[in-house]
């Protein structure tokens, strides 16, 4: 590590990315709480695993041990079958903020719409959603995805176009 200690090179690598460790866990385990516990327990990996880290992409290198540390605990807290989203702060990072300008009735229109997103992104397949947050939230690029999620690229192409083509009709079902 070239005389660089652990505890220096965990703060250069890990800390600089926790908001999104933290958003990331969010949208997989539907709350800030239990976020929170994944968070930690992930970071607690990544200062075990310091050592190991080669360099390159240190934002993907944490987000998918944030992503087994998630999976690892909704294993053992939560049935399969149910798993939710984060909130709508997380969509700040889809380019979807209110407009501070705008009229109350706008400020009350962008609040459905978030609303709408928000339920649109949960009801998609956990694979598809994964694949949504970590490319359209987290703006990692299709090769890091790949990499995280041990698929080919290919796949998560096709899954990020299905995900979003799903997204397009759900939201245009609205009146």
């Amino acid at each position: 590590m070239n005389g660089v200690s652990g505890a220096e090179r965990f703060r250069e690598v890990v800390l600089p990315h926790l908001a999104d460790a933290l958003s990331l866990a969010r949208w997989l385990t539907g709350n800030a709480a239990d976020a929170e516990d994944v968070v930690q327990d992930a970071c607690l990996k990544a200062h075990a695993g310091i050592a190991t880290y080669a360099g390159g992409n240190a934002r993907a290198w944490l987000l998918a041990i944030v992503r087994h540390a998630a999976y690892g605990w909704l294993a053992r807290n939560r049935p399969r079958n149910v798993i939710a989203v984060g909130g709508l702060a997380d969509l700040d990072a889809l380019g979807v903020a209110p407009d501070p300008s705008g009229t109350p009735e706008a400020a009350l229109l962008e609040k459905a719409d978030r609303a709408a997103i928000e339920a649109a992104i949960a009801a998609l397949p956990l694979a598809f959603r994964e694949v949504v947050v970590l490319r359209d939230v987290n703006g990692l690029c299709y090769r890091e995805i790949a990499q995280m999620l041990d698929i080919p690229i290919g796949t998560v192409m096709s899954r990020l176009a299905r995900a979003r083509g799903s997204l397009i009709a759900e939201l245009g079902k609205r009146p």
